[in-house]
């Protein structure tokens, strides 16, 4: 054991299990206070280790956020993956990756605090949460295209932009209505949706 802020006995931990601990911490303590009234001082104490040991792990708050934002798309990227990785036809694909996506929102709520509290994120903080975006488009696009080779790649990029943006306005939508289950939510986005995602193909549309 090692003395902790305050004095208070800390166990000693490698590195990378401490930084996970400091993350998880911050990523709360973000999602209750916000990002600009969040203190490293707070942080710390939570954590049980001094302000300069915060530092000395991630530079700056901002670096700390950006730790807690990539930790939450690395995590939506692997659930997403798993989500789509025993194939099926591309509706089921797609149904199966927007169940993923919301359980992994109601798994996660720190984390998808962080991530859409955007209105008072600036420079990297700001791009990141983009990268998240940027990064969810691109698994549809690609299933997608590897499913259905024959639609236009410029308008697969264009229909996975505009799912992205439904999920998150109805991730948004599902805090006023906790009720909508994952499956609930995936299926409205689906009944909407669909129709048009499959008439891109030519020929039939895909079942």
């Amino acid at each position: 054991m090692e003395p902790g802020a305050g004095g208070a006995p800390r166990r000693r931990m490698a590195r990378p299990e401490r930084e996970r601990q400091m993350v998880r911490v911050a990523e709360q303590v973000f999602a209750e206070r916000g990002y600009q009234a969040a203190s490293m001082d707070e942080i710390a104490e939570r954590v049980g280790v001094s302000k300069p040991m915060l530092y000395a792990y991630f530079g700056s708050k901002e670096g700390l956020l950006l730790a807690c934002m990539r930790r939450a798309r690395n995590g939506l990227r692997e659930v997403t993956l798993a989500a789509i990785a025993e194939g099926g036809s591309p509706r089921e694909l797609l149904r199966r990756g927007l169940e993923a996506h919301f359980r992994f929102i109601d798994a996660h709520k720190p984390a998808w605090a962080v991530l859409r509290a955007e209105t008072a994120l600036v420079g990297e903080a700001a791009a990141e949460v983009e990268q998240v975006r940027s990064q969810q488009a691109e698994l549809i696009a690609t299933s997608t295209a590897a499913l259905v080779p024959d639609i236009d790649p410029l308008l697969v990029e264009a229909y996975a932009h505009m799912l992205v943006g439904a999920t998150e306005r109805v991730s948004l939508w599902r805090e006023q209505h906790p009720e909508i289950t994952p499956e609930a939510a995936a299926a409205l986005i689906l009944a909407v949706i669909w129709n048009g995602v499959s008439s891109l193909a030519p020929g039939p549309p895909t079942p």
